[in-house]
């Protein structure tokens, strides 16, 4: 039996391992948009296919008896060219997706569809914004940047500018409207809050990524008393069946 693994998060390693353990050959692919990614065991190829054409043409010349969509769940266009393609050449497919965030009863949320609204909802509720929303989201909030620092700003980060921003890699080109805080998680709840006192962070921006390795932000705002934005997840498409968990995903490809 052999699976196409469309790969690139924590669910999809942990899938890969489960697949190789069992005896399934797994071709995990990687977008190859992040430095140093860790690597899944079993096979691997990196880089997009071309589209819906370009995917379909690949499992034509690399037969599978199943695809697995366990890319992140923002990467919408992946998965769209993923449902497109296995149906067009009629190999079975699902989608692994982690359950996202729920809101506790101390918690502020306020939800939004995307990182421009996000951005224009911003000023309403804060000054001084951690954004964690990836790389790809941050020219929406440039222009809150390039009003210029904060009046206040914390000690040893004077002439700095007031938004925080953290991604895995560095965007390009490097941004000027804000600091940007290079690191890759899983974060700790003690260095969350170290982090958004010494910056004085006051409105958090997030992605409903969901999982346990990035979630540590989400309970030092609540502490802190920091409202959150939340930018929904884009909807999957119709139709497909989805799991939530590496061992159902198992269990699905074993009945193939």
């Amino acid at each position: 039996m052999k699976v196409l693994l469309l790969g690139g998060t924590g669910e999809a390693r942990a899938l890969a391992q489960l697949l190789v353990s069992a005896g399934v050959e797994v071709v995990s692919s990687l977008a190859g948009r992040t430095a140093d990614a860790r690597l899944p065991v079993g096979g691997v190829r990196t880089g997009g296919f071309g589209g819906v054409d370009g995917l379909s043409a690949w499992l034509l010349a690399h037969p599978v008896d199943a695809v697995v969509d366990a890319t992140h769940p923002f990467a919408a266009t992946m998965t769209a060219h993923a449902v497109a393609a296995a149906g067009e050449v009629g190999v079975p497919l699902l989608i692994l997706r982690r359950p996202g965030w729920t809101a506790a009863p101390d918690d502020t949320w306020h939800w939004v569809d995307t990182p421009s609204a996000a951005a224009e909802l911003l000023p309403t509720l804060g000054s001084r914004p951690f954004l964690t929303i990836g790389r790809q989201g941050l020219p929406a909030f440039a222009p809150l940047g390039l009003q210029g620092p904060s009046a206040v700003a914390p000690l040893g980060l004077v002439n700095l500018p007031s938004i925080l921003a953290r991604c895995v890699d560095a965007p390009e080109p490097l941004p000027t409207w804000c600091t940007l805080l290079l690191a890759r998680g899983p974060f700790d709840l003690t260095a969350e809050l170290d982090l958004m006192r010494l910056h004085q962070i006051d409105v958090l921006v997030t992605k409903d990524s969901g999982g346990p390795a990035t979630s540590a932000k989400l309970t030092a705002a609540r502490e802190l008393h920091i409202p959150v934005i939340v930018i929904r997840r884009p909807p999957l498409p119709a139709g497909v069946e989805v799991v939530t968990s590496a061992d159902e995903a198992l269990a699905w490809t074993l009945k193939r």
